[in-house]
């Protein structure tokens, strides 16, 4: 677990607040305080922490931590609401630097951050903070246009490019569903031609085997009533042949008698 996760849990979660920032620093004038114990560098880490309650209204505070050598634990040492102070001084507004100052109104402390990226990331959520819960907001001086999000021009490139994409991502995801909506009738427009296709297809097929049978019905009919005419035809023609030759064989006959 990291110094910061665990002094968020340590410091404030038991009394229902959430870190929001925190940067080590160290003094960059030394200050005697009489009633404490003076010790070596090194003898304990500082941590200026910014947060707030997760109830409403909504409090900020400002909290100074220190964790002793030797010791895990992290104590709170000193702390002020954010109405209590009075001005941010971040020193140089040209250049990245990791010294700033903070003024409050009963302390005034000057302190060296870790980085200068340590102290730029806490001054700019610091301020991002005062503009949505301070009524009576502390000064920023010698603080970068950047940290305070003074780069209108940047910004709302930024903001006119977001707007954009967002409309143009809507528009797409609109016509990928309008597309399908299309999609779907002309699938189901397409089914139900198929469906009457194959119907007035079977229909037709039908209607043609029907004609196709009755035809071949009334053909071979035909044939069988020839085939029966012929027989009776042939069976006539025996008979006249059988008289003929009985017709003969007694003309003959006759012809034999009256010449005798």
């Amino acid at each position: 677990m990291s110094a910061k996760s665990a002094i968020n849990k340590e410091v404030f979660s038991p009394h229902d607040e959430r870190m929001l920032a925190a940067v080590q620093v160290k003094r960059r004038t030394n200050k005697k305080i009489p009633f404490l114990p003076t010790g070596g560098q090194g003898d304990y880490m500082t941590f200026i922490c910014l947060s707030v309650t997760n109830k409403k209204p909504t409090l900020v505070s400002i909290t100074k931590v220190k964790q002793f050598q030797g010791s895990s634990a992290f104590v709170k040492r000193s702390h002020w609401t954010i109405d209590q102070l009075q001005e941010i001084n971040g020193i140089d507004a040209n250049r990245d630097s990791p010294e700033f100052d903070l003024r409050f109104d009963n302390a005034f402390d000057q302190w060296v951050a870790g980085s200068a990226g340590d102290k730029c990331t806490f001054i700019q959520v610091l301020h991002h903070t005062c503009q949505r819960h301070c009524a009576g907001k502390p000064k920023f001086v010698n603080c970068q246009s950047k940290l305070l999000g003074e780069d209108q021009a940047d910004i709302s490139v930024v903001v006119r490019c977001k707007k954009y994409l967002n409309r143009v991502r809507k528009d797409m995801l609109k016509n990928q569903r309008h597309l399908l909506r299309r999609g779907n009738s002309l699938l189901r427009r397409g089914n139900t031609l198929l469906r009457r296709g194959l119907r007035q297809g079977n229909s037709i097929l039908q209607s043609a085997t029907d004609s196709v049978t009755s035809a071949v019905q009334k053909a071979s009919q035909a044939l069988n009533e020839r085939g029966e005419r012929l027989g009776r035809a042939e069976d006539k023609t025996a008979d006249m042949m059988n008289s003929a030759e009985q017709f003969s064989v007694t003309a003959q006959k006759l012809a034999m008698k009256h010449k005798c």
